[in-house]
């Protein structure tokens, strides 16, 4: 037969229950009145350090209200240099990115400036050394000799491997490699929305690298060349300096990731000058191209 507990052996339970949480209370108001205990219950960031020089113990941060919180916030701020947007792009990418130009053997002045023209910019995006770069800029490389320019100012001849006439794409292999070779990080476009800030990387006119910043002024565009030769879709614009020589490169977000290749700029004259629109290839149509993986 079930026996139920007697009054009495409830009542000392009850009785030892309350005991104990009096006992619990008087110890956490010790501990909190004449302890640490504020201390510790106080965020990390209020909690009161030691003086390294004195071994004082600091009084914790202290703010009355909201306001006078944000007020010191910017007071710190405006003694911190803090690298810009455009400054932590270009220090990701700039390891990546490679001078292309082709060498036509052609002697007197007039050629050497025809094969000026035959140079752009690419970005390295395997660990191999394998470029990435539009196919205009290495169109004449089966007439002459294809010279890569690394970053760390090595130069190697390279060949093209593999091209994609109807996305002005070009994949470039060199024949050697810096010991110290950096490939770009690649990402997706789709998170990509007009007004996002956006660095261009290359060597326009031969001169780089070079870096200007801009932001992006809308998606899927196309573009069509003047002498109608050529029509590209789905592409970003955007509005960072580029100009002949820019092709090729790099167009990555703020973090430094490669999001698309410089591919044209637009101008109704006939200076090809950049007068503030530019074209990019995604690097979701470079990757389905050239067989990179998807974003």
């Amino acid at each position: 037969m079930k026996r139920w507990p007697t009054q009495s052996s409830v009542l000392a339970l009850l009785l030892a229950a309350i005991l104990g949480a009096l006992v619990s209370w008087l110890g956490f108001a010790i501990w909190f009145a004449w302890g640490d205990g504020q201390h510790q219950l106080l965020p990390a960031y209020l909690r009161p350090g030691v003086d390294a020089k004195t071994g004082a113990l600091q009084a914790p941060l202290h703010f009355p209200n909201r306001e006078s919180f944000h007020r010191a916030l910017s007071q710190g701020l405006e003694n911190v240099d803090l690298p810009s947007v455009a400054e932590r792009a270009a220090r990701q990418i700039l390891p990546s990115v490679v001078h292309l130009r082709v060498e036509l053997g052609q002697a007197d002045a007039a050629k050497d400036e025809q094969s000026k023209a035959n140079a752009g910019s690419g970005v390295i995006v395997k660990e191999d050394g394998t470029i990435l770069t539009n196919f205009h800029v290495v169109a004449s490389a089966a007439e002459g000799k294809l010279i890569i320019s690394f970053a760390d100012g090595s130069e190697s001849e390279g060949s093209v491997i593999q091209v994609m006439l109807e996305k002005d794409l070009a994949i470039v292999r060199p024949a050697k490699i810096p010991d110290d070779l950096q490939p770009a990080t690649l990402a997706g476009g789709a998170a990509l929305q007009a007004g996002d800030q956006v660095v261009a990387v290359g060597f326009p006119f031969g001169i780089g690298p070079s870096v200007s910043a801009g932001v992006v002024s809308g998606l899927d565009r196309e573009f069509r060349s003047p002498d109608g030769k050529r029509s590209l879709r789905g592409l970003i614009q955007f509005d960072a300096a580029a100009n002949p020589g820019s092709s090729g490169g790099p167009l990555v977000n703020q973090r430094g990731e490669v999001v698309g290749i410089v591919t044209a700029i637009l101008n109704p004259e006939k200076s090809r000058t950049f007068i503030g629109i530019g074209f990019a290839t995604t690097m979701e149509s470079a990757g389905s191209a050239m067989g990179l993986p998807r974003f």
